[in-house]
């Protein structure tokens, strides 16, 4: 494709104000994720809302392993971006009837996005490249997944399901044969494009509680005391979740990605990224559903569906942060599997206990493992315990 430049293999690059704006369109399919969730408690909703975030984490992490095998500021990988861009709006919109009669509109839009990461990747590598052979072979099972999709969009029930899940099925697949293949593997830009969807996640939190709280409200009254003490504690908990994240784990994996060179830099992107990063990502949109139920009802015990989403939602951060480490630097973070077990006991401890004491407990355990954490690593080390910053025992 003419004016579609392809940087050499060694040099990284920053995301570009494209692909920024690419993910803001996000925010919208993850607030109607969050939706499902709140109005639809139950296991079924559960997982319904499970199938659609796959299939837009699918098509949103092809995207990015395309934007990593290009140069973002060319002006037709910024078309197909917008092309994308567009097509996740619809995607989104259709989100909270794509079991009805949204899953035509949400099926093809989502083969859209696909369509158009395929696109890159197929014109990005010279014919004949080992580059150029992996993509095509990667691409099979991505247009297997596209069909299914869309048939599945025109049929019901659950026949719609099984296809879709289908679909997802046969992506992952491809992900697990695009093992053999060759890549170009940028680590600092997986880097910054799985910390900016894991921001879009975050401003979610922000987003649910506050648009709910503010539609409660009936126009006369200000927020009560304890409308005002959830939000603040709302607001700690992502807050929280932030620094867990960015704090050390961002930069520690994007170095340890550095590290590692040929196949085993790819599989470490396809595991730590597009799979583990899958769990942290839906952990706090889960989370964000029972912070919306908590925010509205402040003072009253959380219902047992909203508390298995807070612990759920924190768990699946939790853990996969934990998995992450693992697999990078083969250690345990063991404060973060106590804090793990820690909420889990509360949530089940505090089911008769006001919406607003729960999350400040909550948030209360997450202090004190960042805490622990902190002291651990960052203790002052004699001469003879210092360990060289770059050895998975500092990272840990």
């Amino acid at each position: 494709m003419r004016g579609l430049v392809v940087p050499e293999p060694t040099e990284d690059f920053t995301a570009d104000p494209v692909e920024l704006f690419f993910d803001l369109a996000f925010v919208f399919a993850f607030s109607q994720l969050v939706y499902h969730l709140v109005h639809h408690p139950t296991w079924t909703g559960a997982f319904e809302a499970w199938l659609l975030f796959a299939m837009l984490w699918m098509a949103w992490s092809t995207f990015t392993w395309s934007a990593n095998a290009v140069s973002g500021n060319g002006r037709p990988v910024r078309l197909i971006f917008l092309v994308a861009t567009a097509a996740t709006m619809p995607a989104a919109a259709s989100i909270t009837t794509a079991y009805e009669d949204g899953g035509v509109a949400f099926a093809i839009s989502v083969s859209v996005i696909l369509a158009m990461a395929l696109a890159i990747q197929l014109t990005a590598h010279a014919p004949g490249s080992e580059e150029r052979r992996s993509a095509i072979q990667y691409a099979q099972p991505n247009i297997v997944a596209m069909v299914l999709y869309i048939v599945g969009g025109f049929l019901e029930g659950e026949v719609r399901i099984v296809l879709w899940i289908l679909g997802v099925a046969s992506i992952l697949f491809g992900t697990i044969m695009a093992r053999r293949g060759e890549w170009f593997v940028r680590s600092g830009h997986f880097a910054e494009r799985h910390g900016l969807i894991l921001i879009i996640a975050l401003g979610e939190v922000v987003v649910a509680i506050g648009i709910a709280l503010l539609d409660s409200l009936d126009g006369t009254n200000g927020l009560s005391d304890s409308a005002i003490v959830a939000l603040l504690a709302a607001g700690l908990f992502a807050g929280l979740l932030w620094w867990a994240y960015f704090d050390r784990l961002q930069p520690a994996l994007e170095h340890r990605c550095e590290q590692l060179e040929g196949k085993p830099k790819g599989w470490f992107v396809v595991d730590v990224y597009t799979y583990i990063h899958a769990v942290i990502v839906s952990g706090v949109i889960i989370s964000a559903a029972a912070l919306e139920e908590i925010i509205l009802h402040p003072t009253d015990p959380v219902p047992l569906p909203f508390r298995v989403m807070l612990a759920g939602g924190i768990l699946m951060y939790l853990l996969g942060t934990v998995a992450a480490v693992a697999r990078a630097y083969h250690v345990v973070v063991r404060e973060r599997l106590v804090a793990s077990a820690a909420i889990l006991a509360l949530v089940i401890a505090l089911g008769s206990v006001d919406g607003v004491v729960l999350l400040l407990a909550v948030d209360a355990v997450l202090i004190a493992v960042l805490v622990a954490e902190f002291l651990r690593i960052e203790r002052p080390r004699s001469a003879t315990e210092e360990v060289d910053a770059t050895t998975p025992a500092a990272e840990g």
